[in-house]
């Protein structure tokens, strides 16, 4: 029989993986870990960490340090902690990495807890340990605590550190103790720009805003420090404070060249730059180009609406940050019910109001003082003394002032000196009050007590505020009192405050000198109210500016109603637009129009 031939049988190939390492496992969980920890991607961040717990490999202490670092990250301090306690091995950059955990995290009490506790384990604190405790004395205001630890840092001659002095200087500057912070970084033989920052934050904080810009200029010659968005923040902050708006725009084009102004602190600081300074378009402006936005940010803009009278977005962004996920805070819920107490809008301030318990809010005098405010300014005077007699706290100055304010908006002169007379209870109180008592007394024909407050203010020794102007040209403020006649350009000033004043009065203008008489003190009483300080700022911005330039003012006090409707017709027989911000809101005046509609 015919047998076919054999045919050899092939064998298979087999293509062997090489198996990796331990080694090679350890340093791709790390790099995968680091990867997850940086895209903040917390899902994939936890299937990692059940790996690491199946294979054994979180006893390693590094890949603990990994963990703990992921899950601070990813705003899970809590996790991190029991990562950091299930570690059998715990080094100093363990500790490290869970005291930092909950300092960046603002649970300061539990860092400094850790921190202590890692003493008694005989750990000593190093150059990563140190910061991390002394901001958390900065966030809690604790100078005793942290003048402890920098004693410490003395001790084990950790001072001299570039990142632990500069944090001691951050920690004394944030603290309010600029003096110490100014000491220790005289006497620091290295300065990086977290000392340089904390110092520009500190004097900005204190209102010191020259020394602030001083240092800030001091800092950019400064080489290979360079600055960071807390740098640049804190001294828009003092841009904001001060209304130099010129000087804002040039370090917004700084934070434009260095890309921080993308970045949520500075945006916030932008915004708030150009709120106050009446440009609120360039706060939105800001507010759109900011790709990922905090809770500061929203605040900001939420802010910046409510000043200039934006009415309906400062309730649609309301509404745009529950459609992303953002929980509104106490300043958030202070933002929407000014807003509806300078538009009038008693239920829906009432509905806001309501609705912060909602969101496990308790409301605080400020909240309370809005509320009051809304309802006096809406005539509702006996519901706002209703809430006066409800609140769960003791009435502060600031709501018997609101309360004030609303009497004196609808003429009811007996609330007024009932008022008074609670207030006059509280003992110190500031000169604006001063003068609204002296004023509620005066209308109620109550002349001795009228005249009680005055001597109240002189024998505390507390001047009234002088009513100030200023408005800004190029890199100068142009500074007005009323009836100033220091100014450089006084002739034209005046000159052109006359020809105003026939053309308004053409136009149907009519003084009402009441205004002189209640609200400005003994000594200015003789001058003309067409001489406020406000009218000779705008008169300088009229012969100064260009056409199509608006003419911002700032002002420190309350506008007074003849100038209000004085500034009107100003802009009607010029034709140009004049923002105004006083002591409480901005007034945009085009044609003869305010945005608040004459309710303010």
């Amino acid at each position: 029989m015919l047998r076919h031939p054999q045919i050899p049988r092939t064998q298979p190939v087999h293509h062997h993986t090489p198996v990796p390492t331990f080694q090679e496992h350890y340093r791709n969980l790390t790099k995968l870990l680091l990867s997850l920890t940086h895209s903040r991607s917390l899902p994939k961040g936890l299937q990692l960490h059940a790996h690491v717990i199946k294979t054994g490999l979180q006893t390693i202490p590094l890949l603990s340090h990994h963990l703990i670092n992921f899950y601070s990250k990813t705003q899970l301090p809590h996790s991190a902690h029991k990562v950091f306690d299930e570690s059998p091995h715990r080094s100093s950059t363990t500790w490290s990495s869970v005291i930092s955990s909950y300092a960046q995290n603002e649970l300061p009490l539990l860092a400094l807890r850790l921190f202590r506790r890692m003493l008694h384990h005989g750990v000593r604190p190093d150059d990563h340990i140190f910061p991390s405790a002394t901001k958390s004395c900065a966030i809690l205001a604790r100078f005793d605590v942290g003048q402890s630890l920098h004693c410490f840092a003395l001790k084990t001659g950790y001072d001299s550190d570039v990142f632990v002095g500069s944090s001691i200087v951050d920690m004394y500057a944030k603290c309010g103790e600029i003096g110490w912070a100014r000491k220790v970084f005289g006497e620091m033989p290295e300065r990086n720009v977290v000392s340089w920052s904390g110092m520009i934050y500190g004097y900005s904080q204190m209102g010191e805003d020259e020394e602030a810009l001083r240092l800030f200029k001091q800092l950019l010659m400064e080489d290979g420090v360079g600055v960071n968005d807390f740098t640049l923040s804190s001294v828009l902050r003092v841009c904001s404070a001060s209304t130099l708006l010129e000087l804002g725009k040039q370090i917004h084009g700084l934070c434009f060249k260095t890309c921080f102004d993308l970045s949520c602190f500075v945006g916030s600081s932008l915004i708030s730059l150009y709120g106050k300074c009446g440009v609120v378009e360039g706060a939105y402006q800001v507010f759109e180009e900011v790709p990922v936005r905090n809770l500061g940010l929203w605040n900001a803009m939420l802010i910046a609406c409510a000043q200039h009278a934006h009415t309906n977005m400062t309730f649609e962004l309301f509404k745009q940050m529950g459609s992303v996920g953002m929980r509104p805070n106490f300043i958030t819920f202070l933002c929407v019910l000014y807003a509806c107490s300078h538009a009038g809008l008693v239920e829906r301030g009432q509905y806001y109001f309501d609705l912060m318990k909602d969101y496990g809010i308790e409301p605080g005098w400020q909240h309370y003082a809005t509320l009051v405010d809304l309802l006096g300014r809406a005539g509702k005077l006996q519901e706002a003394v209703q809430v006066v007699k409800e609140m769960p706290m003791e009435p502060t100055e600031s709501v018997w002032g609101a309360l004030l304010t609303g009497c004196k908006i609808h003429g009811n002169t007996e609330l007024a000196s009932y008022i008074a007379d609670r207030v006059f209870e509280l003992g110190l109180v500031t000169s604006g009050v001063h003068v609204l008592l002296s004023n509620a007394y005066a209308a109620a024909g109550r002349w001795e007590e009228a005249a009680r407050a005055r001597k109240t203010l002189r024998d505390q020794g507390i001047k009234k505020e002088t009513g100030l102007s200023w408005v800004e040209e190029g890199n100068r403020m142009h500074t007005f009192a009323v009836g100033d006649r220091s100014h450089a350009k006084t002739v034209e000033i005046y000159k052109k405050l006359e020809e105003l004043g026939e053309e308004m009065e053409k136009a149907g203008y009519v003084a009402d000198t009441s205004f002189v008489l209640k609200e400005v003190d003994g000594d200015e009483k003789n001058q003309t109210i067409r001489y406020h300080s406000e009218r000779l700022a705008i008169a300088f911005g009229l012969i100064s500016f260009p056409k199509e330039r608006p003419i911002r003012v700032m002002k420190n006090l309350r506008v007074c109603g003849d100038c209000h409707t004085a500034i009107k017709f100003i802009s009607k027989c010029t034709g140009r637009v004049i923002i105004l911000r006083d002591n409480n809101r901005f007034h945009r005046f085009e044609d003869g129009k305010c945005t608040c509609g004459d309710y303010w």
